[in-house]
């Protein structure tokens, strides 16, 4: 009897951590918890080293958009995402940015209040589903545009000169329905081009649809209508207010598994700019191929015709000359897993007058660069 005690104690002493391991394995992780609550959370670092043969930095303009170093490495984006998108009932995003291109996307008033500022609430809004129309509230990024602030979306390192001529962000209201399995229309009002109080007082009518006319082919078309400030956008003073139209249209199309290519046009007017009215448009194409699993090579190139000189504003002589610009850029990318995004990027831009400047303040009809970039995703 008292050696079957003494075993029935032993066998309790291992069983009692089996049973708490066993406990403990049991127990939810935390993505465990976040999925069965419909919560996602994503996000991503960017950092990257850029050469140019011009100067970027010190403020002088360019086609650029978050390049602006000549020599240096650079936190570009810490992006974190935290959403929860029922198909059914309320849910809503929060969406943070963090590094040097934070500073090119705030919106007013922070454009001008706080232009050093490293961290941006890009994304903040409700919204509510029920089946096909999902209404939102808030601020949220741009319709426009085939290029995104949300880094490993993008198939290039560096942004397009379209990307920059685009708004980033709106504060208003928003409305999607799905009309058909092949058509989803969009509108919304919104307080203008990446205001987050309103600087005008006047208010932007947002229209958009999303086509897929075949499988493999995507068409959006988009629309921004609005009195704006007679200024190159991207700056909000006191000025005078009147009529900015854009019009986007975005294609896309996938050759096949590993191919896909797309283009886009941009047509944008201001009234009572520089002379009464100005305008600018552009053209850009772009082209993907994946070589296997691991490595992928993309391509972009595109125009972009500065009447006025109206978005750039470039130094004299040229401040109201109509520019012309040009650019090509060439991205080899390998993906070793799911994570990891490594990029080496070789871009050239040209346009018709010398608004490229040089380090010693001498001007130049072109610019050169050349990236490397790591993408570290979760």
């Amino acid at each position: 009897m008292k050696k079957l005690l003494i075993a029935s104690a032993v066998s309790a002493a291992f069983a009692a951590p089996t049973v708490a391991l066993a406990q403990a394995a049991r127990a939810p992780t935390l993505s465990q918890v976040l999925d069965a609550s419909g919560i996602n959370v994503s996000g991503y670092f960017d950092a990257a080293y850029t050469y140019a043969n011009r100067n970027l930095e010190g403020g002088v303009l360019t086609d650029r958009v978050f390049d602006s170093q000549n020599n240096s490495f650079a936190l570009h984006q810490f992006g974190l995402q935290v959403a929860k998108q029922p198909s059914r009932g309320f849910g809503g995003v929060v969406n943070i940015t963090a590094g040097s291109d934070a500073q090119v996307i705030h919106a007013f008033p922070e454009t001008t209040a706080g232009a050093g500022s490293m961290f941006d609430i890009t994304q903040a809004y409700g919204q509510y589903a029920a089946g096909d129309l999902t209404l939102m509230a808030g601020k949220f990024v741009t319709l426009a545009g085939s290029e995104v602030i949300w880094s490993p979306s993008n198939t290039n390192f560096s942004r397009s000169i379209l990307f920059g001529a685009i708004p980033f962000t709106h504060t208003g209201v928003r409305a999607g329905y799905a009309l058909s399995n092949t058509v989803t229309l969009y509108g919304g009002i919104n307080n203008g081009w990446d205001q987050l109080t309103d600087a005008n007082k006047g208010k932007t009518i947002e229209l958009g649809a999303t086509i897929v006319p075949s499988k493999p082919l995507t068409i959006n078309v988009t629309g921004y209508f609005g009195k704006e400030a007679a200024v190159a956008p991207g700056t909000q003073p006191a000025a005078a207010q009147d009529q900015r139209n854009l019009l986007n249209v975005v294609a896309t199309y996938t050759i096949n598994n590993r191919m896909s290519a797309g283009g886009e046009v941009l047509y944008v007017s201001q009234d009572r700019a520089v002379g009464g009215s100005a305008k600018y448009n552009g053209l850009a194409g772009y082209f993907t191929y994946n070589l296997n699993r691991e490595w992928r090579v993309a391509a972009r190139a595109e125009m972009f015709d500065d009447k006025n000189g109206f978005h750039f504003a470039p130094a004299a002589p040229f401040a109201t000359s109509d520019t012309k610009y040009k650019e090509v850029t060439a991205t080899l990318a390998y993906l070793p897993n799911s994570s990891v995004e490594l990029r080496g990027e070789i871009r050239g831009d040209q346009a018709n007058n010398a608004v490229f400047r040089n380090s010693d303040g001498t001007t130049a009809k072109s610019l050169l660069t050349l990236a490397f970039q790591g993408i570290y995703k979760f």
